[in-house]
C-alpha cells in the first residue's frame, strides 16, 4: 500500500479516520471513496491506490466509526454476517455528512487540485452513499455508483444532482431485481447527466477482484467508463499520444531500455497476440525489452501509420510493420532463422494507460501472413494472404474477394 491514514474531524466535533492515497502525480483532483459494507479493508485500499494511479488523490473514509471504528472485514460467512449487521444499523443520513467532511478535509491538502471539481465514488453500500451524496452536495462535480443498493428508493433526490452521475448495475444482482433495475433506468432518462450503465450476466460485486463474482472483463470497462467521465468532468488531462509517442521512439530510434520502462506504470505488461511474447511485470517486461525485442529488431524495421484512435484511457494505433528478414526475431518470428526475405505486416495496437503512464499493450497481426511472405507457409489452397494484406490497406483498389472461389458466382446475380 502506498497510502496512510489520516484523522477527520466530524461536524459534531469527534474524530474518524481515513485511508489517504496521493497522486501519482503528486497533485490531482480529489475523489472521495465510500466503502464496501466490509470496512476500509485492503480491497478499498487497493482501490484507492489505483485510483491515485490514473492521477487523484483519493480519501476513502470509515463509513462504520460511530459503531464499530476501523473495522476490516473479509469475504467468510462470519465476515458477511457482521457487515450485514453494521449495514442494518448504519445511517446513510449520517454518511453523507461524512462525505462532505471528507471532501472539507481534501480541500486543505496541498496534493488536492481543488481547481478542478471534486468527486465521489462508491462500491455497494458505498455506492448507495456516493448516490446521495453526488444528489445533496452541490459541489460534487462527479458521482460513479458501483451496484448501489436500494437506488430505486432514492430517485426523487436526482431532482437536487448538479454534476455528473454514472451508475454501474449488475444485471444478475439480487439487491437490484429486474423491477428495481427498471425503475433506475426509466428514472435517469429524464437527466441528460446522468449515465447508466448494465453488465449483462454479472452478480453483484462483479468489481472486486477477491469476490467470487468477479468478472474481469466487466470489471475493466465499467473502469474505463468511470475514468472516462472523470477526466470529462473533473480531470486530469494527459496528452496520450505525446506519451505514446515518447515511448515507440525509445523503443525503435534510441532503443534505450530504461528510458522505455520509464514511460511505463510500476507493473505493467504487453502482449503480442499471436506470438504470446511480451511480459507482465516489470521484471519480466524489461528482461524481453532488453534481450528479445529493442536490440533484436531489424534495422531497416519501419512504422508506416495508418490511422489512430484517441480516447481518454486509450490509443489504438493502425500501421504497416516492414522489415528485412535478416536477423531472428524472437518476439515476431520465435526460434525462425534469417531468411532474407522482405515483409510487410498491417498491424493494430490497442495501448492503455493508467494516468501519466503506460499500463500495457496488446498488439495484433496476421501470422499466416508473415509466415507466407518469408516462405514457412504455402498460399496454395489456404484462405491465407502475403504482403497483399498490406498493399490493400494502401490501395483500396486492388480487387476483393480473389481468395473466395464462390466469388464469381454471384456475378450478375440481383442484389436486393
Amino acid at each position: 500500500m502506498s497510502g496512510q491514514y489520516v484523522q477527520i474531524k466530524s461536524q459534531s466535533g469527534d474524530v474518524f479516520s481515513a485511508y489517504l492515497s496521493i497522486s501519482a502525480d503528486k497533485r490531482g483532483p480529489g475523489i472521495v471513496l465510500c466503502q464496501e459494507i466490509f470496512g476500509v479493508n485492503e480491497v478499498m485500499r487497493k482501490k484507492a491506490d489505483f485510483l491515485a494511479e490514473e492521477g487523484y488523490t483519493v480519501l476513502v473514509p470509515d463509513l462504520f466509526w460511530r459503531t464499530e471504528a476501523n473495522i476490516e472485514l473479509g469475504y467468510t460467512p462470519e465476515d458477511f454476517e457482521k457487515a450485514f449487521q453494521l449495514y442494518q444499523a448504519y445511517d446513510e443520513d449520517l454518511g453523507v455528512q461524512d462525505v462532505q467532511d471528507s471532501l472539507n478535509y481534501l480541500k486543505t491538502l496541498d496534493s488536492c487540485d481543488r481547481n478542478t471539481g471534486l468527486s465521489v465514488l462508491g462500491y455497494c453500500l458505498g455506492g448507495k452513499v456516493a448516490f446521495l451524496a453526488g444528489c445533496r452536495i452541490p459541489e460534487v462535480a462527479c458521482t460513479v455508483g458501483y451496484y448501489g443498493v436500494g437506488l430505486e428508493k432514492l430517485l426523487h433526490e436526482l431532482e437536487q444532482l448538479k454534476g455528473h452521475l454514472v451508475l454501474h448495475i449488475a444485471e444478475l444482482d439480487q439487491f437490484t431485481p429486474p423491477a428495481a433495475r427498471e425503475k433506475i433506468i426509466q428514472a435517469a432518462q429524464h437527466y441528460s447527466n446522468v449515465n447508466i450503465h448494465v453488465y449483462d450476466a454479472v452478480d453483484h460485486a462483479f468489481a472486486r477482484p477477491e469476490g467470487t463474482h468477479y468478472h474481469k472483463p466487466s470489471a475493466k470497462i465499467a473502469h474505463e467508463r468511470t475514468i472516462t467521465a472523470l477526466h470529462k468532468t473533473v480531470g486530469p488531462y494527459f496528452d496520450l499520444v505525446a506519451l505514446w509517442e515518447e515511448h515507440i521512439k525509445h523503443e525503435f530510434d534510441t532503443r534505450d531500455v530504461p528510458a522505455t520502462m520509464a514511460t511505463m506504470v510500476a507493473q505493467p505488461y504487453v502482449n503480442h497476440i499471436p506470438t504470446l511474447t511480451g511480459g507482465v511485470g516489470y521484471s519480466q517486461l524489461a528482461r524481453f525489452y532488453r534481450y528479445h525485442f529493442v536490440h533484436q529488431n531489424p534495422q531497416d524495421m519501419k512504422l508506416t501509420p495508418l490511422s489512430r484512435t484517441v480516447g481518454s484511457t486509450q490509443v489504438v494505433d493502425e500501421f504497416i510493420m516492414s522489415f528485412t528478414h535478416d536477423s531472428e526475431i524472437d518476439w515476431l518470428l520465435p526460434g525462425i532463422q534469417p531468411t532474407g526475405k522482405y515483409v510487410e505486416i498491417p498491424m493494430l495496437g490497442v495501448i492503455q494507460f493508467r494516468g501519466s503512464k503506460l499500463c500495457h499493450e496488446h498488439i495484433y497481426w496476421d501470422q499466416a501472413s508473415v509466415l507466407v511472405q518469408i516462405g514457412l507457409l504455402d498460399p496454395t489452397g489456404l484462405p491465407v494472404a502475403g504482403a497483399e494484406t498490406a498493399h490493400k490497406l494502401l490501395n483500396e483498389a486492388i480487387p476483393s474477394n480473389t481468395l473466395m472461389p464462390s466469388w464469381a458466382s454471384s456475378e450478375n446475380k440481383p442484389i436486393v
